[in-house]
């Protein structure tokens, strides 16, 4: 059954307490490959933080392969449930093949997840940002022609909030360090906000440390400010 997902075994961050999941949604649409790339590259880093979220699509993708073999009219073979535990066990596809991204010399000794290593022509400590407010700067990262979404690492200050805002999309936003809290709870390393177009929230950085995440959206913030609608052209988001 193909697919475009990270090797979502490993585990960079092991020590990571993972409060904040993917949807069930979400791991369904990974499994199954239909998730936009830039959504799939955040899914697929969270789940080198989250041994929870790496079982489940590796288990909706097992199910997805014995359901398709059934739709062949065929009866299952004797090692069918032998194949489907193996598949529990096995990797998926890295991230970036069908685009035909390799794996940057940098990114075989990086902390980072591999999916998201792939989207990354340097180091993380060494990537350039662009400004774009007080305490806020972007990165977008590039992604295929074929790609309905963006992709973005954000860095912001310690005890910045962000302007209010809601979703014209789906986005998924990875905490890669430090820690923000919002309407849907606190979100540090590894936690993943999945949040629907019906979401409105105002993410605050906690205080003592700068928050750097990695976004995936599908469509243009609607900010609730003024100002930062004016700024939207500008700024991207």
């Amino acid at each position: 059954m193909p697919n475009t997902h990270q090797q979502h075994e490993r585990q960079p961050h092991s020590e990571a307490v993972i409060n904040h999941h993917l949807d069930d949604a979400t791991l369904m649409a990974y499994a199954a490959g239909t998730l936009d790339e830039s959504l799939s590259v955040v899914a697929a880093s969270h789940m080198a933080f989250c041994h929870e979220c790496a079982r489940e699509a590796r288990f909706a993708d097992a199910l997805g392969g014995m359901i398709f073999e059934r739709q062949e009219e065929t009866p299952l073979h004797d090692n069918a449930l032998t194949n489907f535990l193996t598949r529990l066990d096995s990797p998926m596809p890295d991230v970036g093949y069908r685009s035909g991204r390799s794996l940057p010399n940098h990114a075989r000794t990086s902390s980072l997840p591999r999916a998201l290593a792939r989207y990354l022509d340097k180091p993380l400590e060494d990537t350039t940002w662009k400004r774009i407010a007080p305490g806020l700067a972007i990165h977008e990262l590039p992604v295929s022609p074929a790609a309905r979404g963006r992709l973005h690492l954000f860095r912001i200050a310690a005890g910045k909030a962000m302007p209010e805002h809601g979703h014209g999309g789906n986005e998924l936003t990875l905490v890669l360090s430090g820690s923000y809290s919002d309407c849907f709870g606190r979100f540090a390393l590894g936690d993943v906000a999945d949040l629907d177009p019906d979401a409105n929230h105002q993410p605050i950085v906690d205080a003592g440390a700068p928050c750097t995440c990695l976004i995936a959206t599908e469509a243009p913030a609607r900010f609730t400010n003024l100002m930062a609608r004016i700024f939207q052209p500008v700024s991207g988001l």
